[in-house]
């Protein structure tokens, strides 16, 4: 198939394209700029690069021609977060695809009802983010007629990997959190630290996908939950860390109020962000239809990505 892959140099493109190739497909590959991947892989040389400025383009009304020019069979769309984005894509690819797959999020549902959190629950967005990717969402799989765009919708958690830092135990990017625990010092955590976060790793989100491409039939029309099979507590992942470190977790709890006082503006609403969300996804339709089997848990995709981050002093 030719599959053309937008924003496929990021985190999820870093092990999507090279999946692609391995499996006889022909890619290219859509980025702002003629940036490397994550990783060095042989098969990137089979890749055609095509620098195309998204934002810039669909100003100019332009961009979705720009990729129905590529003539591809199949689009995955990695960087879409507007619905005025997705608008224009559809405009220029409806009746031309085998496939169109966009990269949603669990964010989509806002807080839980139920957990862990399946397809069907209804989606209480909230934050801007969120908003406009549940209207994508509801864009192409409830507007769209399947048959003059066949789509798939995946939704990932907290994307980790290799060469980028993770959400922490305190849910927001404050490397001292992990150095804390590595020291054996102690952690502030807001409130019973019973918030969750939900991460994948980047190789098994390309592996969503994949499965996606491989059972279309089943994925048309449908949206997917790609996350690990097991989401953390912020207490759970704290002390699972500190074990891991070889030190005893030295957590201590405080209301939201004292948390948000005692940290960086910046932290502080990161940490919000994602403990009034606290994602827990269930993977089960995944698991069913697509035979999404991910390689790693939460914790053991986050101990990979802190321990390249140490090997190469970043």
């Amino acid at each position: 198939m030719r599959v053309v892959v937008i924003g496929g140099t990021g985190h999820i493109g870093t092990y999507l394209v090279p999946r692609l190739v391995e499996a006889g497909h022909q890619v290219t590959c859509v980025c702002r700029q003629q940036r490397n991947p994550y990783h060095p892989n042989e098969a990137w040389k089979q890749v055609q690069l095509v620098s195309l400025d998204r934002s810039q383009l669909e100003q100019q009304g332009k961009f979705g021609q720009a990729i129905a020019d590529l003539n591809p069979q199949v689009v995955i769309d990695l960087i879409c977060f507007q619905i005025d984005s997705a608008r224009q894509l559809v405009s220029a690819l409806q009746g031309r695809l085998d496939h169109f797959l966009h990269c949603g999020t669990m964010w989509v549902h806002g807080h839980s009802v139920e957990v862990p959190t399946d397809e069907t629950q209804p989606r209480h967005p909230f934050g801007d983010y969120g908003i406009q990717k549940a209207a994508i969402e509801d864009f192409l799989l409830r507007e769209i007629d399947q048959r003059s765009l066949p789509t798939t919708v995946l939704h990932p958690g907290h994307i980790v990997g290799p060469g980028w830092l993770p959400i922490n135990p305190a849910g927001n990017l404050n490397p001292a959190v992990f150095a804390q625990l590595e020291q054996g010092q102690e952690v502030l955590l807001p409130n019973l630290g019973m918030e969750t976060l939900h991460h994948v790793h980047a190789d098994d989100v390309a592996l969503g996908f994949m499965q996606a491409l491989t059972h279309r039939e089943q994925a048309v029309g449908e949206c997917f939950h790609i996350v690990s099979a097991k989401a953390l507590t912020l207490r759970g992942y704290a002390e699972s860390l500190a074990t891991w470190y070889g030190q005893p977790a030295k957590l201590r709890f405080v209301p939201w109020e004292e948390f948000r006082q005692q940290v960086s503006a910046q932290d502080a609403h990161l940490t919000w962000d994602h403990i009034a969300h606290s994602p827990n996804g269930s993977i089960e339709k995944a698991r069913r239809l697509l035979d999404y089997q991910p390689r790693y848990s939460s914790l053991e995709a986050i101990q990979q990505a802190l321990s390249w981050l140490k090997n190469h002093s970043v």
